[in-house]
């Protein structure tokens, strides 16, 4: 039997403030003059105006990732026709988890607290979320549940505290190497959204009905590209921190910060452009029947190459359907899109029949991913 399934219910939740371009340096601390620079020139090409953060300007953590994404399911199951008892599935996606072991997945439950039940864990870059949403989607198709919830969070900024960087300066990095690290942390902030999906549609209110949902990953042609966890020496070879004799020493020679690469970056966007090609004819994709065009990009500049290369591609969305929430909520990674979707539905009039398309780059190691809903 055919079992469509349905988001019925989006939560979020956004800690804090909203915090302003001059007060960023109150939280994620200032390291020095040379990095503040490249941050302002940063700030210029992201196009952020404010982003929320779970700590506060003293450096004190206010929520662990896992709070923050119990509290966005909370908020969906709040909004839902259901009753929280019926959740029978939790999939829970992040970049960095606030624990090495266990799960991510175990420690939401653990906070949300409600019966036994089944969970998945899923730790990538921006397209976990993803990942969830497509676990909790199949379990639902297979009917092996009837409700569950997909859920992401990020807490970046902790990541982001001069104390990750002590001692890098002495090293002589040259101010490319250093935009690998700046670029994120003037970038990424803190967040997390959650998606309730279900075999039946809301009785009284929209619901999306979900089309398919498109993940391919092609990190069998491309290096790490944002990445943790790892340095390179000058021979270019690269040492997971594992590997080293203790955690100390690993940080100290800069495997733990968050970095970017930027060539390999652009050397992405052909290959998903490609991807995309091929999704338009594989599933019959009519990109101007598109109403909303949830596209994630980390930067204001990082959309104009994208507008550029959909356009060349004759397969463009208008650009007056794109939604995004980059510039007042900042890059929540993992949790973008759920944020995004949710921020739609609370904004827009959405109308039977409409076509939402999400489409999720991640520079991680090159995954690419889509999804298609219906207003119902």
């Amino acid at each position: 039997m055919d079992r469509s399934v349905y988001i019925t219910s989006t939560g979020a939740f956004l800690p804090g403030k909203p915090v302003p371009n001059e007060e960023m340096e109150q939280y994620i601390g200032e390291i020095n003059d040379r990095r503040s620079r490249l941050g302002r020139f940063v700030l210029r090409q992201n196009g952020i105006k404010t982003r929320h953060y779970a700590l506060t300007q003293d450096g004190v953590h206010l929520h662990s990732s896992a709070d923050m994404a119990a509290r966005a399911i909370r908020d969906a199951l709040s909004r839902s026709e259901i009753a929280a008892e019926r959740l029978s599935f939790l999939a829970a996606a992040t970049t960095q988890g606030d624990l090495l072991v266990p799960g991510f997945a175990s420690a939401v439950h653990g906070e949300l607290g409600l019966r036994p039940m089944e969970i998945a864990s899923f730790q990538s870059v921006c397209a976990s979320s993803m990942m969830a949403f497509k676990s909790v989607y199949l379990q639902l198709k297979a009917g092996e549940h009837d409700c569950g919830v997909a859920c992401a969070a990020e807490f970046s900024s902790r990541f982001f505290r001069p104390g990750f960087y002590a001692g890098r300066e002495q090293e002589g990095e040259d101010s490319s190497a250093l935009m690998e690290t700046e670029f994120l942390r003037w970038t990424l902030s803190d967040g997390a959204g959650a998606w309730l999906l279900e075999t039946r549609p809301n009785e009284g209110r929209r619901s999306l009905r979900v089309e398919w949902i498109d993940l391919c990953s092609y990190a069998d042609r491309f290096d790490p590209c944002m990445y943790a966890g790892t340095s390179r020496n000058r021979a270019g070879e690269r040492k997971p921190w594992s590997h080293y004799d203790s955690p100390a020493l690993a940080a100290q020679q800069g495997a733990v910060v968050l970095k970017q690469d930027f060539d390999l970056l652009y050397r992405m966007f052909p290959v998903w452009a490609k991807h995309y090609l091929e999704l338009v004819d594989r599933r019959r994709l009519r990109p101007g029947a598109i109403d909303h065009f949830l596209a994630h990009y980390s930067s204001h500049s990082l959309r104009g190459e994208m507008v550029k290369l959909l356009a060349k591609t004759g397969a463009m969305v208008p650009e007056a359907r794109w939604f995004t929430n980059l510039y007042s909520q900042g890059n929540t990674g993992a949790a973008s899109i759920l944020l995004m979707l949710h921020q739609l539905i609370e904004e827009r009039d959405l109308q039977p029949g409409q076509q939402v398309l999400g489409f999720i780059p991640e520079s991680g190691r090159c995954v690419i991913a889509f999804m298609l809903l219906t207003v119902v």
